[in-house]
């Protein structure tokens, strides 16, 4: 990380915290391998398949609940943005040194999103698919159209949604021209021109990038509505309009059978919906936190939230490559004799690894350590 700071971060929205930290809390889980566990036997065939189901990606066509975490995660930095503007511009700061700072994050985001592919595949690969480079993308349009009006916004976030749409529909070079078939479309011959290779089975392309930008900057709007002056409740409905109105023409553009809602392509119909998702679901937690109060049970997510990227790449790296399995030495060691079945020994270790890494975001925020990029 390029920066550590020794004091909590001022001017924070609580309701943020919480979104951002429960966003990150369900990655963790996902990380320890919680959710995959949580639909073998003898969880499969019972109705709790289908409920635990929804934090697996929709293969395609079709949205599930963990289709809207990614969006939320890339909404919320965009939410973040007015306000970490506004704090540095009071602390002092020059607008060409806030601009240096975005593009030097940009950079490292990238960085962190290609090495972690390096990781994966355990070894040097130049693979553009994950989360941190897709933010390394949109932070910048999202911060460079910050200084515009809201319907300027607005109107480049359409016409990213818009060009994309027609690029996929429009596409005419063989093999590449069936917009909505994956890895037959305009977004795998991207990759093959940016990369030299398809996800080949995934779908995922690494062009998201663009129509996901939506995601950013419509963040970059809610927040500044947030940090407007104005009634806290003027706020709550103009955040809860807009999520419904995304969410009616997201799933009207998919039920009418106009653009399919597919996640791993970032149809205009996914880009509406889960942005949608994303604001309902920021309008709540401002409802509830900060205008109702309810305050003390959000601890166990802020906790996370505020370390957000740091907590990311680490159950992305020591996590997955050495945490686990460190952890599950001991628990199936400890509690395998007992003779519990395999499915409760994995939840076991899972919810055993879940708590190790909260203890350590817990650890940080005690210390008021926080990284940041």
């Amino acid at each position: 990380m390029s920066e550590i700071s020794s004091e909590q971060p001022s001017s924070r929205l609580l309701s943020l915290d919480f979104f951002r930290g429960l966003t990150m809390f369900l990655l963790v889980a996902e990380g320890t391998g919680l959710w995959w566990t949580l639909v073998q036997d003898p969880i499969r065939g019972t109705f709790l398949e289908h409920f635990f189901m929804q934090f697996e990606h929709y293969p395609w066509h079709g949205l599930r609940f963990w289709d809207l975490i990614q969006p939320f995660f890339m909404f919320i930095v965009g939410v973040a943005m007015p306000f970490s503007y506004c704090n540095r511009i009071s602390k002092g700061e020059s607008t060409g040194t806030i601009t240096r700072h975005i593009i030097q994050r940009s950079f490292i985001l990238l960085a962190f999103g290609v090495g972690l592919h390096c990781g994966y595949n355990k070894k040097l690969v130049w693979e553009l698919w994950n989360v941190l480079s897709q933010l390394s993308v949109t932070i910048p349009i999202a911060y460079f159209l910050m200084k515009y009006p809201a319907r300027i916004q607005l109107a480049v976030s359409l016409f990213l949604l818009l060009i994309t749409d027609l690029l996929y529909r429009n596409f005419s070079i063989e093999g590449y021209n069936h917009p909505w078939v994956i890895d037959k479309n305009f977004g795998s011959w991207m990759d093959m021109v940016l990369m030299g290779k398809i996800n080949n089975g995934g779908g995922w392309v690494a062009i998201n990038c663009i129509p996901t930008a939506a995601h950013t900057i419509w963040g970059v709007l809610a927040g500044q509505v947030l940090i407007s002056d104005g009634m806290r409740i003027s706020k709550f409905k103009t955040l809860m309009i807009a999520g419904l109105v995304a969410i009616a023409i997201g799933y009207g553009l998919d039920w009418s059978g106009i653009t399919p809602i597919i996640k791993r392509i970032a149809t205009a119909s996914f880009v509406f919906a889960s942005g949608g998702w994303a604001l309902v679901g920021l309008a709540l937690s401002f409802w509830l936190i900060d205008i109702k109060g309810y305050k003390k049970w959000i601890f166990v997510f802020t906790v996370v939230g505020t370390n957000s990227i740091f907590i990311y790449v680490f159950f992305q790296t020591v996590g997955g490559q050495w945490l686990n399995g460190f952890i599950s030495i001991f628990t199936k060691g400890l509690i395998g004799w007992i003779g519990v079945s395999e499915f409760v020994l994995n939840v076991f270790t899972s919810l055993a690894i879940l708590a190790v890494e909260w203890g350590l975001c817990f650890w940080l925020y005690k210390r008021k350590i926080f990284f940041r990029i």
